[in-house]
């Protein structure tokens, strides 16, 4: 099924869309898609739609939020394809590179973001986002990970490369967490309707294909990600891991980096489409 959160930011509430492009509330059955819809939601709205319980809605002119609410952790995995370590200049990591984002990040598929003040390399990043929907600790392989996937969707992992790698002090996250950094969305795709390493990807800035990809190329595939990660953290139901981001990004040097005004456009296959529009520091 297809999830999606509707509204003005901070109160958006649960929709459904079907197979047919329809869309339906969710407040009478679920509060929101949160940590605590990973219990039972999924179950109840699925059968509340096949018994006919929920209400149509028209969502036109509205704004589409996040999918999901925000989430407790957000970890991102670095260099997680070798074209794209290749035009970072460095190696395929032998093991996942990890990182955070601030969980104020997190910002709709269509809402704008601002360049960060004094920044001269914004930079954008197509990404497989992975949403737990069931807790991941010390798992005994990669083939039980998959079980703990509660959806996907679609992130951009922007990322200022000046704050990232010139001024990080030894770490990235001064790059990854400006405000705005971290659109979702629009849909969450239940794990059930997903085989995650066969799926498109691919990026646009003004309309000019950059990025052009497949998640069967990542070094370390979902499972083994999630597999990973639990060894040294746990991983709780609504956090998301954004899984990497194939070549043709501006650190690679052959394209210019965002300034105000730049469109950037993200899809993956059976996710949808997502549209950024950038504005300059001071525009609040």
């Amino acid at each position: 099924m297809k999830l999606l959160r509707v509204g003005p930011a901070g109160a958006e509430r649960p929709v459904l869309q079907d197979r047919d492009g329809k869309h339906f509330d969710l407040t009478p059955i679920v509060a929101d898609i949160d940590p605590a819809f990973w219990a039972q939601g999924p179950a109840l709205v699925g059968q509340a739609h096949a018994e006919g319980r929920l209400a149509e809605i028209d969502i036109a002119g509205q704004r589409i939020g996040a999918p999901v609410s925000r989430p407790g952790s957000i970890l991102c995995i670095g260099l997680n394809y070798a074209a794209h370590a290749a035009e970072s200049g460095v190696a395929n990591p032998a093991e996942p590179v990890l990182f955070y984002k601030a969980a104020n990040t997190v910002t709709g598929p269509f809402d704008d973001v601002m360049i960060p003040r004094a920044s001269q390399k914004t930079d954008w990043e197509v990404e497989l986002a992975i949403v737990i929907g069931k807790t991941a600790r010390y798992l005994d392989s990669p083939e039980a990970a998959l079980a703990c996937v509660g959806g996907y969707t679609i992130s951009n992992d922007l990322s200022e490369r000046e704050f990232q790698l010139e001024r990080s002090g030894g770490q990235w996250s001064k790059g990854k967490s400006c405000e705005g950094f971290n659109p979702l969305g629009p849909w969450l795709v239940t794990a059930d309707e997903v085989s995650p390493q066969e799926l498109g990807l691919r990026s646009w800035v003004n309309g000019e294909a950059r990025q052009d990809s497949s998640t069967a190329d990542m070094i370390f595939g979902v499972a083994h990600l999630i597999w990973h990660l639990s060894q040294f953290t746990v991983l709780d139901p609504g956090d998301v891991i954004n899984t990497g981001t194939p070549e043709g990004v501006g650190l690679s040097g052959r394209f210019p980096y965002l300034k105000a005004g730049d469109v950037v456009e993200l899809e993956i296959d059976g996710l949808g489409r997502q549209r950024t529009v950038f504005g300059a520091s001071d525009a609040r």
